[in-house]
């Protein structure tokens, strides 16, 4: 079994944020990411997505980024509400995504 295959059967992280009312949300960490460059340069992200999605949401690709620190086992999430900062983080994102479909390609 490649390093590869064993990557894709590890269990998906999951981490609990709460909503606007206090409720926790489940969802699910698919990336997670460290801004090498630019002003943002050694911030660290994660990008995540829902784990239950609601049968009338129709926004079921929706994927939310956050700045991390991590203090032990505690984390810490941040909204991004810099636009400078989120274009970072989109490009870096897109970026690794579109390296990880070559790779499979490959």
């Amino acid at each position: 079994m490649s390093k590869e295959e064993e990557l894709n059967l590890e269990e998906p992280e999951i981490i609990y944020i709460p909503d606007e009312e206090g409720n926790e949300e489940e969802f699910e960490v698919i990336m997670k990411f460290e801004v090498e460059t630019g002003q943002f340069a050694g911030n660290k992200y994660m990008m995540v997505v829902p784990v239950e999605v609601d049968e009338e949401d129709e926004e079921t690709d929706e994927v939310y980024a956050f700045r991390y620190e991590e203090d032990g086992d505690d984390l810490q999430l941040y909204t991004i509400d810099n636009e400078e900062e989120w274009n970072e983080v989109e490009e870096t994102f897109n970026t690794l995504v579109a390296e990880s479909e070559q790779e499979e390609q490959a």
